[in-house]
């Protein structure tokens, strides 16, 4: 069984027990969050699409950690004119692991 939930605006496929990366959320470390944005609900072969949110189906998955990315180098540069910029960037990510899918 496999669900389709939408967290802070991106889509994620998610099982039982899995473990993800999110982008960070405002919960403490081993806090209980529950999405209840479920899209789709695949019950082995049995598919429940909504329109465009499930009513009462929910995600419920336990924060394990928050963590940063791999630093992300956004160099700019133009020839010839003696322009040159360097950015860099580190996402901030929460662990999170399905405790729970309530369909």
């Amino acid at each position: 069984m496999y669900v389709i939930v939408d967290i802070q605006g991106q889509q994620f496929k998610v099982e039982q027990d899995q473990k993800l990366f999110v982008h960070r959320l405002n919960a403490e470390q081993g806090s209980i969050v529950e999405f209840e944005k479920v899209m789709l609900i695949d019950n082995d072969g049995e598919v429940k699409v909504g329109s465009p949110v499930i009513e009462g189906a929910k995600v419920i998955v336990e924060i394990l950690s928050h963590v940063k990315g791999d630093k992300v180098l956004v160099f700019k540069k133009k020839r010839r004119k003696g322009y040159q910029k360097m950015n860099g960037h580190r996402q901030q990510f929460s662990e999170v692991k399905v405790k729970e899918i309530i369909a």
